[in-house]
């Protein structure tokens, strides 16, 4: 078992400093802006609390259209997924997420994995600072790194090709293994 509280907690303090002027704004994830990376973060944890609680899964797949009150919904669905993830028999049987079958134990890490590494892109989309816990990181990593050496088609759809950077923590060496160059620069905040 996992706390995911901090972790979402964190994502939810960094997505309540998007503007709506910040909305089309590019991301370290490939084409998206941050309404496509916020339209994901919105279905990804509908989803994986659902995945926690053995209910049929709320909508997946591409990301959630960003409608007024998007806010409000986000800081919602993060409480509910840190809140799912700490109830009886989440980490037992097994759910799906992205056309996979896998333990739940399994999908309770991707479920971090996502909020902290699209926790830090929605940062660095939006000029804001961005910290994440030792543990959050080491368990992330943990994941991260068996797609090491998977190849270009073993990564697709979930990383892009490794980043040859000279990482300064270990946040920045799971961020270039995931396919994100750690030193690339805040953007400028949005007045």
């Amino acid at each position: 078992m996992h706390d995911l509280g901090p972790a979402t907690r964190e994502l939810a303090r960094v997505a309540a400093q998007v503007g709506d002027d910040d909305l089309d704004r590019p991301t370290p994830c490939g084409a998206w802006t941050v309404r496509d990376l916020l339209g994901h973060l919105l279905a990804l944890t509908a989803h994986f609390a659902s995945v926690a609680r053995h209910a049929a899964p709320e909508r997946g797949g591409p990301p959630a259209e960003v409608t007024e009150g998007w806010r409000a919904v986000l800081d919602e669905r993060l409480a509910d997924l840190a809140v799912a993830w700490t109830e009886p028999g989440a980490w037992e049987g097994e759910g799906s997420a992205g056309g996979l079958t896998m333990p739940n134990a399994q999908l309770g890490v991707v479920a971090l994995e996502e909020i902290v590494l699209h926790g830090w892109d929605l940062a660095r989309s939006v000029g804001a600072g961005y910290a994440v816990r030792d543990e959050d990181v080491e368990t992330v990593g943990g994941f991260v790194a068996g797609f090491e050496h998977a190849g270009e088609e073993g990564r697709a759809g979930l990383y892009g090709p490794v980043v040859d950077a000279d990482p300064a923590s270990e946040l920045d060496r799971v961020l270039a293994l995931a396919g994100r160059d750690p030193h690339r620069p805040l953007a400028s905040a949005s007045g």
